[in-house]
């Protein structure tokens, strides 16, 4: 009996290990199954992430190639800034010039005609590089680009608008260089 007891434990070992074994085959197809499907659900939350990764990085090389475009335009447009605004005081003096000369004297029409020829000659070599002069006598006052030297009342003239320029103003591409200094109408008290 003593041979049986020990068989016996023995047998019964290895049914546990085959059933072990039986169990563990069920139980490996079911969750091969499960574990295939989870891994293919977290590759794709993977594969669609490196797709949104990569679209983000595809949209912010175009944001960084269309950043640098502009800043390049800007500076085409805008680098003459500093130019324009150091020539604008002879535009000044010109018309200053032709201000104080009497036109009545015979003597100095041709000052006069070279002055004003010097003169246009300048302003078209301006507005071919887009520089405009702002001259806003009788329009309303905009402090964008006109600088209030005083108010004035004046009965005649629109409350808010210029009733005189001291000195006009110019934009280049439409960015204020200078602003025109003006006079504006206040209302009578």
């Amino acid at each position: 009996m003593s041979d049986e007891q020990q068989t016996s434990p023995d047998v019964e070992e290895a049914a546990a290990e085959a059933t072990e074994a039986a169990a563990e085959e069920t139980t490996a197809e079911a969750p091969t199954v499960d574990a295939i499907q989870a891994e293919i659900e977290t590759l794709t939350g993977e594969l669609s992430e490196a797709k949104d990764h990569v679209l983000r990085a595809q949209a912010e090389v175009q944001n960084i190639r269309r950043r640098a475009e502009q800043d390049v335009e800007k500076a085409h447009k805008f680098g003459q800034e500093k130019l324009v605004s150091d020539l604008l005081p002879i535009i000044d003096n010109l018309e200053r010039a032709l201000e104080s000369i009497d036109a009545n004297d015979e003597a100095l029409k041709a000052v006069i005609e070279g002055v004003e020829l010097t003169l246009k000659s300048f302003q078209d070599t301006l507005a071919r590089h887009k520089v405009e002069a702002i001259h806003p006598l009788g329009e309303p006052f905009d402090p964008q680009f006109h600088q209030a030297m005083s108010m004035v009342e004046s009965p005649d003239a629109e409350p808010n608008s210029v009733i005189n320029v001291f000195q006009k103003g110019y934009t280049l591409h439409g960015r204020l260089v200078r602003p025109a200094m003006v006079v504006v109408a206040k209302a009578a008290e």
